[in-house]
């Protein structure tokens, strides 16, 4: 069995620096917002994980489930790329002018682009 799942800090700063810009925040604005200090996004930044309390105010704050941010240690890892739509749907959770079915329904169309696209590079997938 694999180990307990930890946070992906790098996904999380993603999702929040892309809300930040699309806000128009500075990085003191956006923590004040979250109600983390500014110093813990900063650390993450640098790659260092929020405590429980700062990781459950991000991801409410960014309207996700924090489960889009756990990575599980000793899970099989691939050189590929993650899946498109898993590293889109946090980036559109976070807007503010998508409602939840506005995400859904781009989470579908970007599924089935991404599933022709595969299909058309891989024809053993047919």
């Amino acid at each position: 069995m694999s180990g307990s799942p930890s946070v992906d800090v790098k996904a999380l700063h993603a999702a929040l620096e892309a809300a930040r810009l699309e806000r128009d925040l500075s990085g003191r604005q956006l923590a004040k917002e979250i109600g983390v200090s500014a110093s813990t996004i900063s650390r993450m930044a640098n790659g260092l994980k929020p405590d429980v309390t700062a990781f459950a105010a991000m991801t409410t704050w960014l309207r996700m489930p924090a489960e889009a941010f756990y990575v599980v240690p000793g899970a099989e890892t691939h050189a590929e790329e993650p899946e498109l739509v898993a590293s889109l749907v946090p980036l559109l959770r976070a807007r503010r002018d998508l409602s939840e079915g506005d995400v859904d329904y781009l989470q579908e169309v970007i599924g089935a682009a991404a599933r022709r696209f595969r299909t058309e590079r891989d024809p053993r997938s047919n």
